[in-house]
């Protein structure tokens, strides 16, 4: 009885695990089905889209050409300003609403930057969607409070151990582990701020060029020769200087991602988030 009731129970297990394949499979076939019907309407707004980018541009320069023209005439330019300038304004209402909100992943992208393709290759790293683009923001600045804390008390540590137990003189591998990690910060950093520029955030062109002088900065750094005993406070004098000057930093690093965190909350409860995050 008890292997009856054993082979009873085996038989329903066996039931249960083919009806789970099963629904599966149906959900396998669903989501290939979904997927392939997405890729055909995404295909076709993608012609779409292109189509109005290349429209928004014909007139655009139809406008400067009757603008042009008109220019020596005075009377037409005061009889079609007004009309002019309505036509300007609707052509900026739709290049906005193609550029800056849903249809914007539709359009061809621009040239990736070159430290992008460098180190990913030529991946698109752009987000359909706006809730992943809020959400890459959002891990940007997570990380970089993250870091901007590590960035204080790395060399804060470092000062204190050469004064109370080193006696003055700082060793040359704590110091180069920490060039190191600048090393992995810049360069993360940059590549974080490239995959925002891709998704459209404003991040000005100059603050990552200044991460792109620091990771250089780090590399030079590591050749650095931290010289010993004797007269080592001396020697090290530099070296002082410069963790000072990175506990400073990392001060103001902190109160710079306080800032922008909470413009972003102001910018998203505004709703102008869309256009620049």
């Amino acid at each position: 009885m008890d292997n009856a009731a054993g082979a009873n129970g085996g038989e329903g297990l066996a039931d249960e695990a083919a009806r789970l394949a099963d629904r599966a499979r149906e959900l396998h076939d669903a989501v290939a089905t979904f997927i392939s019907r997405s890729s055909a309407d995404e295909q076709s707004l993608r012609h779409r889209a292109l189509a109005i980018d290349s429209d928004i541009c014909k007139l655009r320069c139809s406008v400067e050409t009757s603008l042009k023209s008109a220019a020596v005439d005075a009377t037409v330019v005061a009889k079609f300003g007004l009309f002019i300038t309505q036509v300007d304004e609707e052509l900026n209402r739709a290049r906005y609403a193609l550029n800056d909100d849903h249809a914007a992943f539709l359009l061809p992208n621009k040239a990736q930057a070159r430290f992008l393709k460098m180190f990913l290759g030529p991946v698109n790293v752009r987000a359909t969607r706006k809730e992943v683009q809020l959400k890459v923001k959002e891990e940007y600045n997570n990380y970089r409070d993250r870091t901007a804390i590590l960035f204080l008390l790395f060399p804060s540590i470092l000062l204190i151990l050469r004064s109370w137990i080193w006696e003055g003189c700082l060793p040359t591998l704590p110091f180069q582990l920490y060039q190191a990690w600048l090393l992995f910060l810049y360069t993360s950093l940059a590549l974080r701020e490239n995959i925002l520029r891709e998704n459209g955030s404003d991040i000005r062109p100059w603050w990552i060029y200044h991460h792109y002088c620091a990771i250089s900065m780090a590399l030079i750094s590591l050749t650095w020769e931290i010289k010993g005993q004797p007269d080592c406070t001396y020697k090290q004098r530099g070296v002082q200087l410069f963790l000072a000057w990175a506990i400073m930093q990392g001060v103001a690093m902190l109160l710079q991602n306080r800032y922008q965190r909470q413009r972003l909350y102001t910018r998203i409860a505004l709703g102008k988030v869309i256009s620049s995050f």
